[in-house]
């Protein structure tokens, strides 16, 4: 799709976590290569246990997505941001990391990513030197955590 192919579109942003069918948001993370082996159901129970989510929606479509974890006090880490490959590089991602990020006032907000340096670089976000991590035991076998 060309940079003139694009047309504005009005999405409408909601936190409604019950609002979203998670097996066709799913079909959409997977189409996208945007899918990291999370069932439906462990997609619904990630954005409902989290802090902050924002959902937008063209139309009936859900069309982006992201959450934000927080202690609360100084740090938040932000999650899943993604939005349809079909609708990027209209500043849906923008807004929607943007309402994410002012959610948490006054706190350190961290990611990660591989890939789209460029665009959280644009919001103000700083490469840092490390991150770390770990897998506790196997990936999505924990318990409360359902294999279908």
């Amino acid at each position: 799709m060309e940079a003139d192919d694009l047309k504005p579109v009005s999405i409408r942003f909601d936190d409604d976590v019950d609002a979203v069918d998670w097996v066709v948001a799913k079909v959409a993370l997977a189409a996208d290569d945007f899918d990291n082996g999370r069932s439906p159901d462990q997609l619904h129970r990630s954005f409902a246990q989290s802090q902050h989510v924002v959902f937008g929606w063209d139309g009936a479509e859900l069309v982006a997505m992201g959450r934000l974890i927080s202690d609360g006090v100084c740090n938040a880490y932000l999650l899943d941001v993604w939005t349809s490959s079909n609708h990027r590089r209209r500043g849906i991602g923008t807004q929607l990391v943007r309402r994410l990020v002012e959610a948490v006032p006054g706190q350190h907000v961290g990611l990660q990513t591989a890939d789209r340096s460029d665009f959280y670089g644009s919001l103000g976000f700083v490469e840092q030197p490390r991150f770390w991590s770990t897998v506790s035991g196997t990936w999505l076998d924990g318990e409360g955590h359902s294999a279908t």
